[in-house]
């Protein structure tokens, strides 16, 4: 495969952007080789600048549902555009918008959109704090909420412990209030209740920024049950399960009722759009109402919004779309399986809805500890086997992957006889 003019970009993209990238991950780090630069997507496909195609699991890493260029959202923006970019003042698709997501997720009684998927976890965590009156909170090791000071902080010696930045820049003095517990372990949530005074609780309940890892229902529970004991706020962070995991995100896999969620990706069609809502008691303390201050002046972008409220009717109006792409994704995951078990390779698999994701281990992967004990070199070899071969999956070890509506199952089985083919070059050459 020809990528000389992805390569010649990238390195003149290092001479004037950090890294050659605008998100770290892009920068192909953890699995070698070099990034290719992206002249269009189609449907299920991108098409770099050296005219290769490569079949994607990745879409822009979850919110195109639909495939590269859908026309209907496509045509929605081009309208939006029409009359006008931003305004900096309400429109009626904010409204309108907000009730299609206020009408599916139980618990959120009022919204507030935003720009991206870290205001939109930022702003949720401020607003429990205030509701809570408490300044400790605790994430989960391997959970990703943005990049917001209080949110890149680390797991310290013990599990159960106040967690170190993970970035310099980071003041202990902002990280000494995020204690990090193991996900899917309770008892180290329950210690970090005990040892600090506790706000707020955010968590991916489907997690996908370690790797797909979905939470146990059992866990989920315990978490309400902890929040409601101790007076804390319960925020689901559903920026990547929001829409995609299914309809109702989270909801339909635990029926567990948070206090707060933090919606992006699929709610803005493509375009940059995110929110975050919550029960009437919580929300009413968010300005211009209450003094908890928020503002942004690209939040609820009409261009966004029109993208993202076209997207998400188009959820609506399908009622077996979840049902098909939730299939595909069991065929792609079963399928690897089946390859690699094969050859001998130990691999688990995981589906929720239309998301996916695996690893190169023979143990059953429930938290970040175990994410990590997969052998990621072989990860990154099967990574540049696939994409040789014109499989685009997500150049990481701890990233999920995404199928779209517009793959066919023959297109899926290609994609299994790529994993066959890779798998066979990497164990055998």
């Amino acid at each position: 495969m020809e990528i000389l003019h992805s390569v010649n970009d990238f390195n003149e993209a290092k001479q004037v952007i950090v890294g050659g990238v605008n998100s770290p991950v892009r920068a192909f780090g953890s699995v070698g080789g070099t990034p290719r630069f992206i002249a269009r997507g189609e449907g299920s496909y991108l098409y770099d600048v050296d005219g290769n195609k490569y079949l994607d699991f990745v879409q822009s890493w979850g919110p195109l549902i639909f495939g590269h260029g859908d026309l209907e959202i496509k045509q929605a923006s081009i309208e939006a555009i029409h009359n006008g970019m931003s305004f900096g003042a309400p429109t009626e698709l904010e409204t309108t918008l907000a009730k299609e997501i206020i009408s599916l997720y139980d618990g959120v009684e009022k919204i507030r959109l935003v720009s991206s998927g870290t205001e939109a976890t930022m702003s949720a965590i401020r607003l429990a704090r205030a509701y809570s009156g408490k300044d400790d909170i605790i994430k989960f090791d391997g959970c990703y909420h943005g990049h917001s000071d209080s949110l890149l902080v680390s797991a310290g010696s013990g599990c159960a412990t106040f967690g170190s930045p993970s970035s310099p820049g980071v003041p202990m003095d902002f990280s000494k209030h995020t204690l990090v517990a193991r996900y899917n372990d309770l008892d180290s949530v329950r210690a970090c209740f005990e040892s600090g005074d506790v706000g707020c609780v955010i968590i991916e309940p489907i997690a996908g920024n370690m790797g797909l890892i979905p939470a146990r229902k059992e866990f989920i529970f315990g978490l309400r049950e902890l929040c409601d004991q101790y007076g804390a706020v319960l925020i689901f962070d559903e920026v990547m399960s929001g829409f995609r995991a299914s309809l109702r995100g989270a909801q339909v896999f635990y029926e567990v009722i948070p206090d707060m969620v933090t919606f992006g990706k699929v709610i803005g069609g493509g375009m940059p759009l995110a929110a975050f809502g919550g029960n009437d008691e919580i929300m009413k303390l968010l300005s211009p109402v209450g003094s908890v201050y928020q503002a942004g002046t690209l939040s609820g972008n009409p261009v966004a919004v029109s993208a993202g409220l076209m997207s998400v009717c188009k959820l609506k109006a399908d009622s077996g779309l979840y049902e098909r792409l939730e299939s595909k994704a069991k065929r792609l995951m079963q399928g690897f399986a089946q390859e690699a078990q094969k050859r001998g390779v130990a691999l688990q698999t995981c589906v929720r809805g239309s998301m996916f994701g695996y690893f190169f281990t023979a143990n059953e992967v429930c938290n970040f500890d175990d994410a990590r004990a997969s052998d990621t070199t072989l990860f990154a070899k099967f990574h540049q086997q696939m994409l040789e071969r014109g499989i685009y999956l997500a150049p990481s070890a701890f990233e999920a992957g995404f199928v779209c509506s517009t793959m066919t199952d023959e297109e899926i089985d290609w994609a299994i006889c790529k994993c066959g083919e890779s798998l066979e070059e990497i164990i055998y050459g």
